[in-house]
This record gives C-alpha cells, structure tokens and sequence, in this order.
C-alpha cells in the first residue's frame, strides 16, 4: 500500500504541478490540503482541480477565523510590523496552514508533508519550522530544492506537458497570495527595483486617482486589544476584517511597495495591499497612544520589532513567541475604547480618540495653569537631571585650563 504524503495545496502553478511530480519521483498517495485563510477563491474549483491532476484525496479547511483570532489579532496586539512597511500578512498565514496541514496527515496516517515554496524565500521556513515543532517525525518534502526546474517557466512548461491549466501564462508571470490581511504581488516587472509597479498589479485598491472626491470617516471599536466594532455595528472578526478592507480600498489604503530583506538573506521587492489592516494597525496605535503608560510604550515598541521578526522569520511555534504574547496581552488589559479615521486618497488622519482607560487628562496637558501640576517643581528634577552634564563641562573647562 503506498505511503501518503500531504501537500498544503493552493490550485496555482506551483502546487498544481506538484500533484503529478509527487507521484512520479516518490510513488506516494498525495493527500491535497487546501487552507481557507480568506483568499477568495472558487474552493469546489480548487478541489475538482487538485482531483483532475491527481491528488488521491483532497481536505479542506476552513481557517479563517483562527487566522485572525490566532495569529492576526496576537501581532496587531503586539504592533509587529516588519522593516517599517510590511504588516505581515503572508507570513502570519502560513503557521496556521502548516499547523492543520500537520494535523491533517496525523489524522490520514501520512508519513510526510510537502509544500510548493522556493529555496529561495521565506516561506520553506515558516512551513519547515512549523511541522518540526509539531511533529518532528513527519518526513518534508521540498520539490523546488529537489526538481531540475528553474524558473516559472519551466513549470508552465512543466504544467503544459502535463495537461495541467494554470492561470499563470508567460507574460502574466506574478506570484501572488491572498487572503484576508492581505494580497502580496512578486515577480514581473517588480523583480526590478528601479520599475514601479504597473497599475495592473494591484489587485483589490483603487489608486488614490480613482479613490472618492470627499472623505470617509470609519470608527473603530475595541475591547482589550482586539477590534470588535465598525461604526457602532458589533462584528465577527472575518465580517469585521472584510468590511474594514472594502472601506480602505475604496479609499486607496494600504499599498506598500518594499524592498525587504529575507530571512534567507536575500534582499526582495515586493508589493502589499493590505487596507483593512492599516486601518487596523493605525487605529490600536492611537488607542494605545492615550491608555499606555510611557515606559510600556517606549518598551512596548522594541517588543513589536522583535515579534514582527519572529514572525517573518517562522518562529511561531517558539518559547520566545509565546513570552512575548504573555507580556503584550497584560498591555492590553485598559486597551477598550472608539478610534475614528478620516480617509482620503489613500491619507488616513485621525479624527477622535476615546477610552475610558485614557490616561489622557486635559487638567494636565492644557496650557492653562492648574492645581495639578507646579510648574515650580520643573526646576529641581531638570537641576537633577543635569548633574552630570554640568559636571561634565566643569571637568572638561579644568583639563582645558
């Protein structure tokens, strides 16, 4: 009886040619995993189409809610953000796939599991790192580090011999992936970092020429941390993270253009759209602005750049990742309050800010003198503060002397 192998599949280029490979260079059954993470596509298509090219039995799972709860929550929470730019939306996705993909060959009694990443990217490690922690007796297999195809190509070439219809051709060549954080653009005319992206690469935003005349305003509503509210209408998450990107599209928000730098140690342009998530992103940053004590939020920054970078990275499934969740939800506990946004042309501002945790006291801020600040009382601590330097400069005027 042949060994089972389970591929995590997604019906383009990469996995559709794989199905056929898998069978040809190892003999095995091929389980077909396909991931519902929001990527919008026809699924009963994806599944006749992973039947027609050979898969033996074919999985569907519907993740979309635990990718948000599980994982896009818990960075939003963290503010992790990678080089400046990139909200992550791809790299907090392929966790949770790799994860039910695991849980799925431990269930069909498959001895390995298999995935349609290049040896070139970041994505080999994120799956890779993620079946090790969860079970490390699974053999992987990596047909891009093991196959004499090259290029893309090759594997259209590959596809054409094969039967296989793909919706790739030699002049629409982008790699993208969907789902519902975002949609990322590789390839094409971006593999040159002196082309702009033409306006045929983006995918779900309007460009801010096409955006509305007028502003939009959209209010933001969170309990703890997590978003639970638009515009005064209490939503589920994947309904709340669907609306909140048809409201930034429309408005052109959220298209990033990064070069980055890969784990691997490749530096890589590539294109995002992500507009529920800045919208997201840019809202708990302001609601954190006025319910978190300074020090939480200076340190609270670094914390963000470190979880941002174990995400990229693959790390999920570590120690490390865990602590810092345990740190960055004791940051949340005051985190309930309404952020409302102007958006305009792909411009986010914002309008208001409220919280009941607001540590914000105009008796404080205002310029008008109050019972609860002495202004008097400046003197001593900056005379304090400045010892050192005046120390420092009566030394220096002695040695000088």
């Amino acid at each position: 009886m042949p060994e089972k192998v389970v591929l995590a599949y997604s019906g383009g280029l990469d996995t559709s040619i794989i199905i056929p490979w898998l069978k040809e260079n190892y003999s095995y059954d091929v389980i077909a995993m396909v991931g519902d993470v929001g990527q919008g596509d026809d699924i009963e298509a994806v599944v006749k189409k992973a039947y027609a090219t050979g898969a033996k039995k074919v999985v569907v799972e519907d993740l979309r809610e635990e990718f948000l709860t599980g994982y896009v929550f818990p960075a939003l929470k963290a503010g992790a953000v990678y080089e400046h730019k990139y909200l992550l939306g791809t790299s907090l996705a392929r966790p949770v796939i790799a994860k039910h993909q695991v849980e799925v060959a431990l269930r069909e009694g498959a001895t390995a599991v298999a995935h349609g990443c290049t040896g070139k990217g970041n994505d080999q490690v994120r799956f890779e790192l993620t079946y090790q922690a969860l079970a490390p007796e699974l053999k992987i297999i990596a047909p891009w580090r093991e196959w004499n195809l090259k290029s893309r190509e090759d594997c259209l070439d590959y596809a054409e011999q094969h039967g296989i219809p793909v919706a790739q051709s030699r002049e629409k060549i982008h790699s993208r992936d969907r789902n519902l954080w975002h949609v990322s653009h590789e390839g094409g005319e971006l593999e040159d970092a002196a082309n702009a992206p033409l306006p045929t690469t983006w995918q779900i935003t309007r460009s801010p020429q096409d955006a509305p005349d007028k502003e939009e305003k959209v209010s933001i509503g969170f309990a703890q941390g997590i978003p639970v509210e638009v515009n005064g209408m209490e939503l589920d998450p994947v309904s709340l993270v669907e609306l909140l990107n048809e409201i930034g599209a429309r408005n052109a928000i959220g298209r990033v253009d990064l070069v980055e730098n890969r784990f691997v140690g490749i530096k890589s342009r590539g294109c995002y759209e992500t507009p529920g998530g800045t919208l997201l992103v840019t809202a708990h940053r302001e609601l954190e602005a006025i319910c978190l004590e300074r020090d939480v939020v200076h340190f609270k920054q670094h914390i963000g750049l470190k979880y941002a970078e174990l995400v990229y990275f693959g790390l999920w499934f570590t120690p490390l990742r865990e602590a810092l969740d345990a740190f960055v939800e004791s940051t949340q506990k005051n985190m309930t309050g309404k952020i409302t946004l102007s958006l305009y042309k792909g411009n986010v501002s914002v309008v208001s800010r409220e919280s009941e945790h607001s540590l914000y006291r105009t008796d404080l801020s205002s310029f008008t003198m109050g019972a609860g600040y002495d202004q008097k009382d400046a003197e001593g601590f900056i005379r304090i503060l400045g010892l050192p330097s005046r120390s420092r400069a009566r030394t220096r005027e002695e040695v000088e002397s």
